[in-house]
């Protein structure tokens, strides 16, 4: 199996780089560094310069040649690709089609917070039809050693198919790599739960029972994990996005969360939640396509 890596000759790619090696190193896989060049359409208005092309497939090979560059000094092996396609995100599928990835990563984009991710045109289009889940790196990734394992997975859990087919992916992968799983689940804080004038105590009743629910689901979700997998649960207060997107490496090295429950099965589609989490998340996010249940 593979993970193909998307690389564009910026520190953004370094991060994708070194996020994808460290997967891969955890793994066993096999990293494929892919750099994308845009290919010429021979008909309509899309068609371009044989000569400009050519010129763009060069700065691609300096792009690979760059990518390879910085993983061999860090002692990484890779396969290194370069194609031509009509756009980066396209070219990146379409290989990880080809070899049946289980993962394509990428980098943020070089305007977002450093230490966060913020995912550029290319992310964006994956994370909106890409065929295998996508990993996002956050700037500055690339300072990390590459050939350091994932071993805390964190899992942003609520009770619907899409979180159970996330919860399904961390735990196979978990099974494999002896990774720990952390399931998370945020619940709102008292002030934001109802309006004050029913009373405290209707209100503090109310919260109990929508812990209990969560709590009650968390415990549900634990038991659908295979046997010997080591996962914990925790049920956090306040906003979604800000406790979710306030999980760095104090906590876990990677974040997995679900595709929102419509759209193409087997391909990734962003709800609302996750595209805000994927602009502010302090971790690596993992997004997985919606599954066929």
């Amino acid at each position: 199996m593979s993970i193909v890596i998307g690389h564009d000759g910026s520190g953004s790619g370094d991060d994708a780089a070194t996020l994808g090696a460290q997967l891969a190193h955890t793994t066993g896989e096999t990293a494929i560094v892919v750099a994308v060049y845009p290919e010429e359409n021979p008909i309509g208005p899309g068609r371009v310069d044989a000569e400009w092309v050519a010129y763009m497939r060069g700065q691609a090979d300096e792009v690979s040649a760059h990518a390879r560059e910085f993983l061999e000094k860090r002692g990484v092996q890779a396969e290194y690709r370069v194609v031509g396609s009509g756009s980066a995100a396209h070219g990146l599928n379409d290989v990880a089609e080809a070899v049946g990835a289980t993962l394509i990563v990428v980098g943020s984009s070089p305007r977002g917070a450093r230490r966060r991710i913020s995912p550029g045109s290319t992310g964006e289009r994956l994370l909106h039809g890409a065929i295998c889940p996508v990993a996002v790196a956050p700037r500055g990734m690339h300072e990390r050693p590459p050939d350091t394992p994932i071993r805390r997975v964190g899992v942003a859990y609520v009770n619907s198919p899409e979180a159970r087919e996330a919860l399904r992916a961390a735990g196979e992968w978990a099974a494999v790599t002896h990774a720990t799983l952390t399931l998370y689940t945020v619940v709102a804080p008292r002030s934001e739960v109802v309006a004050p004038i029913i009373g405290r105590d209707a209100e503090l009743s109310f919260l109990a029972s929508v812990r209990e629910n969560a709590r009650a689901a968390l415990d549900e979700a634990l038991a659908l994990l295979p046997e010997g997998v080591s996962a914990t649960a925790e049920l956090l207060e306040g906003d979604v996005i800000d406790e979710l997107a306030s999980l760095d490496e104090r906590e876990i090295d990677v974040l997995v969360c679900g595709s929102r429950g419509y759209g193409p099965v087997r391909r990734v589609l962003l709800g609302g939640v996750v595209r805000k989490l994927s602009r502010r998340a302090a971790s690596p996010l993992v997004v997985v396509p919606r599954g066929t249940a």
